[in-house]
């Protein structure tokens, strides 16, 4: 080994920060700990049965095609399948606006990589996932926290922050917004509040990049058209995955955009990794083709529906008064503030004590703040284990109040 590594790291690997979650994951491999923690889909919810079908006749029909390399742009297969999917919410697009990537965060790191030069300004919300935050940063990228209200990134004050750099003859690479079920806040920003981001960013002619994992899992009312749709001139592009209503080993994900915008991040592919797997690509085409995936939804839209529940009426139940929390009508998160003298950092420690664990806050704010916040998953665990894990956090949250 040569005697000091740090002297030939890159800058870029020096400002990586590696995963909260990950990290705390394996704090919490203990199987006595009860973990709201990661954003994992329950694994009741893979669709085990209909995969085996599905992956015996893809091997069976077409193995040469499925165990050879593919193009960087993805199986054609898969990619008019999702097109015809997105036409039907009123996206219009054709296949020179979809490519597939190695799961969104791929396409989140790509979309940093042609984008992000140092210090370049990024708008994210506050707070805003995880993941995005990392990829940007490690592109050093200068990331410029806009609040969120009820319904999502603060129109007002996004304006407000673009009007301050225009002055500085600053102009930011691009807006990061999660309008449907926002990772970690759980809030879905209104059909108003998107036009009215869209407005801003024509006018100052920033593009927007709308990541959407969770979309189509919606408990209760009635769906928002994505960003996409209703700019419909490009200026948005947009992120999905099949991680979260599908299975996430799959590691599939796509990006719909304008060509010009997709040859760049194709460009960036194939430096990383040449294709995604052709052969999770032909499989999921294939199960997508056979209509499993919308059955598959509506389960999983029944089975997270009554998870959410049962830990809603666990916290009105258990929780502090002073302790609030979103309430959110899909997803996978729900967002807790505490009171503001609370640090859910320090009360990490105390809560695996008592052998339940979560995300601190401060990790999906861009600023560091948040740190009387947490980010609860209710997806993963049963609904009786989720009312068992709030009853020990509200335990926690008192005994610390």
């Amino acid at each position: 080994m040569i005697s000091d590594l740090n002297q030939i790291l890159s800058t870029s690997i020096k400002g990586m920060k590696k995963s909260a979650i990950r990290e705390l994951l394996k704090l919490t491999s203990d199987p006595e700990i009860i973990s709201f923690a990661g954003g994992l889909p329950a694994s009741e919810s893979f669709p085990v049965k209909e995969l085996n079908e599905v992956i015996a006749k893809v091997m069976r029909d077409e193995p040469a095609l499925a165990l050879q390399y593919g193009s960087t742009e993805g199986d054609n297969l898969l990619r008019t399948l999702l097109v015809e999917r997105y036409r039907k919410e009123g996206l219009d697009i054709s296949l020179k606006n979809l490519i597939i990537t190695t799961a969104s965060q791929q396409a989140l790191d790509h979309i940093a990589k042609i984008f992000v030069n140092r210090g370049d300004k990024v708008i994210v919300g506050l707070p805003s996932y995880l993941g995005a935050l990392g990829a940007f940063n490690s592109y050093g990228a200068d990331m410029v926290g806009i609040p969120l209200d009820e319904y999502g990134m603060s129109a007002e004050i996004l304006e407000e922050e673009l009007k301050k750099l225009k002055a500085m003859n600053q102009k930011p690479k691009f807006i990061y917004v999660i309008p449907d079920f926002q990772n970690p806040s759980g809030i879905t920003m209104p059909k108003e509040r998107r036009l009215e981001i869209i407005d801003i960013a024509k006018r100052y002619d920033v593009l927007i990049v709308e990541d959407s994992p969770y979309r189509e899992l919606r408990f209760e009312g009635e769906p928002v058209q994505t960003m996409y749709a209703l700019d419909n001139t490009e200026q948005v592009i947009t992120l999905g995955t099949f991680s979260k209503i599908f299975a996430p080993g799959f590691r599939i994900g796509w990006v719909i955009g304008n060509e010009d915008i997709l040859d760049k991040i194709v460009t960036a592919k194939q430096s990383s990794d040449l294709c995604t797997p052709p052969y999770t690509q032909r499989i999921a085409a294939r199960y997508l083709e056979a209509g499993h995936l919308d059955t598959n939804i509506n389960n999983i839209i029944d089975l997270y529906r009554d998870k959410r529940d049962g830990m809603l009426n666990a916290f009105r139940e258990y929780m502090p008064k002073e302790v609030h929390w979103t309430e959110p009508d899909g997803g996978l998160f729900l967002f807790v503030t505490l009171p503001e003298h609370m640090d859910s950092e320090k009360l990490f420690m105390e809560a695996i004590k008592q052998k339940v664990a979560f995300v601190s806050g401060t990790s999906f704010y861009c600023n560091g703040e948040g740190k009387n916040t947490m980010r609860i998953n209710f997806s993963y665990s049963s609904k009786e284990v989720n009312i068992e894990g709030s009853k020990r956090l509200a335990k926690v949250i008192k005994d610390n109040l």
